[in-house]
Parts: structure tokens; sequence; C-alpha cells
């Protein structure tokens, strides 16, 4: 990522560091895509292991970036101890159910060409719909227990609602993570977060935060 200019410079340092310093081992920390550059699984191994030397329990999910992600059987066969993925369902992490799906570019953003876009982004949300109807399955038993969504691309534009946000609201969730945007310092748009329909939506992308772990909540 170094190439992207001087403030990722020394990034993946930064990042251990401060993950080391504010994480433990009991934390709970939502990888939302764009994990490595690999293009193949076994290229990607080394870039996992790195992150699950890391402290705590991880989810990750799928970016536009990430090709080398294989089907679920095969990737979660090959993922570290304490690491699990996200892939048209949902998990128990214990204090919270974690639901979500990749996303795609929402219509009327930068990028997108809705002809071109329209069955891809028709396609992810039937996949959040059954990370969903997966999430409000395993909350049968709690439904008390927070929902937590993750995402890639953003769900919401601008605080204005989306396919993506009125699903995420009709689910009783009440965070929404993502990443997928990156600017220079001091160039972010306005509105990357977002309180919409009960639910507080979070830019968690690295250079966003300083690449320190940016904390949604105290469970």
């Amino acid at each position: 990522m170094d190439v992207f200019g001087p403030h990722w410079e020394g990034h993946r340092e930064r990042i251990r560091r401060s993950w080391s310093e504010s994480v433990s081992s009991e934390d709970l920390v939502l990888v939302p895509g764009d994990i490595s550059w690999a293009m193949r699984l076994e290229e990607a191994l080394p870039d996992l292991d790195w992150l699950g030397r890391l402290p705590g329990r991880k989810v990750i999910l799928r970016g536009n970036h990430d090709y080398w992600w294989p089907t679920s059987a095969r990737l979660r066969k090959a993922l570290p101890p304490g690491m699990l993925a996200l892939a048209n369902d949902a998990i128990d992490a214990g204090p919270v159910i974690v639901a979500g799906t990749r996303g795609w570019r929402l219509p009327g953003t930068e990028g997108s060409d809705d002809a071109e876009d329209g069955r891809i982004l028709a396609r992810e949300l039937i996949r959040l719909r059954l990370s969903l109807d997966a999430a409000s399955g395993l909350r049968g038993a709690d439904p008390g227990k927070p929902l937590v969504v993750m995402m890639h691309f953003p769900p919401v534009v601008d605080g204005r609602e989306s396919p993506f946000t009125r699903e995420i609201t009709a689910s009783g969730a009440s965070i929404c993570v993502y990443g997928h945007l990156h600017a220079a310092p001091g160039r972010w748009p306005d509105g990357v977060d977002a309180d919409l329909g009960g639910v507080r939506y979070r830019l968690a992308s690295a250079d966003r935060l300083d690449f320190v772990p940016l904390l949604l909540e105290e469970i």
C-alpha cells in the first residue's frame, strides 16, 4: 500500500504496534475486507498468518481486491486459529452476532454504471438477506444479543438510505462497519460516518483510522 502515498509508509508496523497496544486476546476484531493483494489462497497465507498472530478473535470479510478468496470450505480449513470468515451466513461471536456481505457500488456513486452494476448489486442484496436471516436464527434463543453488520463497500452515502440500509435497519442491527474508501489526510468526504434508522455506520478503512483499531462498543 506504500505506493498510494507517504501516509501509507510503514503501515504494516503501525498496524501491528497499535493493534498490539489496544487489543486484548479476548477482544473481537472485525476486518471488513481487502486483506491481501494475493491472487491465490496459497499466496495469501502469509498475510493471513500475520493477521492471525495479532491479539484478539477475528472475523474477516471479502473485499473487492481479495481475489485470492476461495470457496468457504477451503478458506475455513486454511484460516489460523481464532479467525472466522463471513460468507452468506452469520457468526455467533459470543457477546454479539456478526452478519454481512461485501456489498457493491451504489447507483450514482463514483465509478458506478447502473446497467453494469445492477446484477452484482442485486446478488449482494440477496447475500445480505441470507446473512441477516442466519443472524435472526442465531438470535432466536437470545433476541437481546446485539447484531453487528459488516460490509466492505459503503452501504450508506451522504447519510442517505439505500437498499442495503433498509435491510440492515429491518434486521435490528445496532452497528454497521465498512471499509473500501481511501483518501489522503485531510481530504476525507463528509458523511462517511452516519446514524440512520437506529444504526450507527462507521468507516474502518486503515488510513481513515490512522492505522489504529476503532473501538465500536464496550460489551
